[in-house]
């Protein structure tokens, strides 16, 4: 657990000491937030604000991880997941700067790179990792997926990521939410960990330094967010941009497949599938109706604005809304985990 904590602390230790620098050189450079126009007027004055903070997150968690953990190639991989999805954030940050415009890298583009991401991840983990290439909740389920699963992680990932860029649309909104969903997967990597099949037979497949460096990862995340949140949070210093939320979306679906909780994480990260629901609510009926809304705005955070909940409101609540999902999915790991435990004299 030592690890998990040293992480944790190296991560936050560098968002918290080096974020000020990090404003001053983004703020020399010109490098500021562009408001997209048909947003709410509040965030006008949100104009110019440092963005590409995402940097110090992925830096923080890559030290937070390969100082303190074994270097599992299972690690590697969901960390280097995270630098790609990172880099791809980066590209399309740069872009929305340099032509200053609220939409960067072309869809085909992110959707190519995205791709590229998905099948090194799938391959390395099926080939090298032994990923079983099938469905999983708490552990996997079903029949082998073949070449499916590569689509499968493809849509992990990208789905993943989208959730995330979407919900970082309120100060602080996205680093608290994904805090809560790593507390929950630092806890399940630990367990696992520290119930091995060796153990008992019903026990965890997944263990071992695999599992360990799950929750080393975990830990990275969190105190990196914690510590980017010390910046983040309303009124915000820093925004992390998407060079941060597609690289916290990527290590998100990265964790969820190496512990075989793909579909958990649709509980665990429930705020994030609302958040992405909403947009495809509000874009599938404005196509359909020509030109009816569901929402005032979307993504829903900005609906609730425009019904007059002040931004610190809206992000608060959703924290609410985001802590009973994550409570929820913890408890489904939980009773299962309790399921498995073997009762004394059976």
């Amino acid at each position: 657990m030592y690890n998990v904590m040293g992480a944790a602390m190296i991560a936050g230790f560098i968002c918290i000491a080096f974020t000020p620098l990090l404003i001053r050189i983004l703020r020399k450079m010109g490098v500021g937030q562009i408001i997209r126009e048909d947003g709410p007027v509040a965030h006008s004055v949100k104009k110019g604000t440092p963005t590409m903070g995402g940097i110090l997150i992925v830096l923080g968690t890559a030290a937070g991880y390969f100082i303190m953990s074994r270097r599992t190639l299972h690690g590697m991989l969901v960390v280097a997941t995270m630098i790609a999805c990172g880099i791809l954030g980066f590209i399309d940050d740069y872009i929305q700067i340099r032509k200053k415009r609220s939409l960067g890298l072309k869809p085909s583009y992110k959707f190519l790179g995205q791709i590229i991401i998905a099948l090194v991840f799938a391959y390395v983990a099926v080939e090298r990792c032994n990923v079983p290439p099938k469905f999983s909740f708490i552990g996997e389920f079903g029949f082998s997926l073949g070449w499916f699963f590569f689509i499968w992680v493809f849509i992990m990932i990208s789905s993943s990521s989208n959730a995330v860029n979407l919900t970082d649309g309120l100060d602080g909104l996205a680093t608290g939410s994904m805090i809560l969903v790593m507390v929950a997967y630092l806890l399940m990597s630990f367990t696992m960990f520290r119930h091995p099949t060796s153990l008992h037979p019903k026990f965890y497949e997944f263990s071992g330094g695999a599992a360990l460096d799950m929750a080393i990862i975990s830990g990275a995340v969190l105190g990196a967010c914690v510590g980017f949140l010390w910046w983040n949070a309303a009124p915000a210093r820093i925004f992390m941009g998407d060079t941060g939320s597609l690289a916290l979306g990527g290590v998100m679906a990265g964790i969820a497949i190496m512990t075989r909780t793909q579909f958990l994480l649709v509980i665990l990260g429930g705020l994030f599938v609302i958040e992405a629901l909403s947009v495809i609510i509000q874009v599938g009926v404005f196509k359909l109706t020509g030109g009816k809304r569901v929402f005032r705005m979307a993504p829903i955070h900005h609906h609730f604005e425009l019904g007059g909940w002040s931004e610190f409101t809206v992000m608060v609540r959703l924290w609410i809304i985001c802590g009973f999902c994550v409570l929820i999915g913890f408890v489904l790991f939980y009773v299962d985990f309790v399921s498995r435990v073997p009762i004394p004299g059976k």
